[in-house]
């Protein structure tokens, strides 16, 4: 086990104390000083006593695949909550579900998180289950009209990857994406 510097330490802790700050003042709902310095002692002793791995990995944000990324996302918002929507109004109900696996192509622990969150946020599917060590997805999804929209379901969860490794991964992402992607093409 390698003990790391005090300014690396300090560098990854103070965004993480300024969130819990901010989650602070919006739990009780109006800025004061007295929640300002309170929410910093509960940061900081939260910090302490229940310290956090550090993610490692060279993850940085790139504006414009990111805002690729968050468009394509509220899109995906919209169009599937009012597919889910219409399943559970329409006469008959829902018919069909279905319970799909995913082989991811990446092999970050953040960008692995991130894939999850960002399905199992889109109405009509939720993350069951993530093997870290196969990287694969399991995942319920709704609608599931035949065997063409359960793979165009687990091909977009792939898309969904694609454009996260795009906007956050790593230089050794993006490059083990796109040799993934070059055998994977016909």
């Amino acid at each position: 086990m390698t003990v790391e510097p005090a300014a690396t330490r300090l560098r990854h802790q103070v965004p993480l104390m300024l969130w819990l700050v901010v989650v602070w003042m919006l739990l009780w709902g109006t800025w004061s000083w007295a929640n300002l310095l309170s929410g910093l002692v509960v940061a900081f002793v939260l910090l302490v006593l229940l310290p956090l791995p550090h993610v490692v990995g060279g993850t940085r944000v790139r504006p414009l695949p990111l805002l690729v990324f968050l468009g394509h996302f509220l899109a995906d918002l919209v169009v599937s909550g009012a597919e889910v929507a219409w399943e559970a109004l329409r006469p008959g109900g829902l018919r069909n579900t279905a319970i799909v696996q995913v082989q991811l192509r990446v092999d970050s622990d953040l960008l692995l998180t991130m894939v999850a969150e960002a399905t199992s946020l889109v109405p009509g599917s939720l993350v069951l289950d993530l093997d870290r060590e196969g990287r694969v997805m399991t995942l319920h999804v709704l609608p599931a009209r035949d065997l063409a929209d359960v793979e165009r379901k687990r091909s977009h969860v792939l898309v969904v990857e694609q454009r996260l490794v795009r906007a956050f991964g790593s230089a050794e992402d993006l490059a083990a994406l796109e040799r993934v992607t070059r055998v994977e093409a016909p």
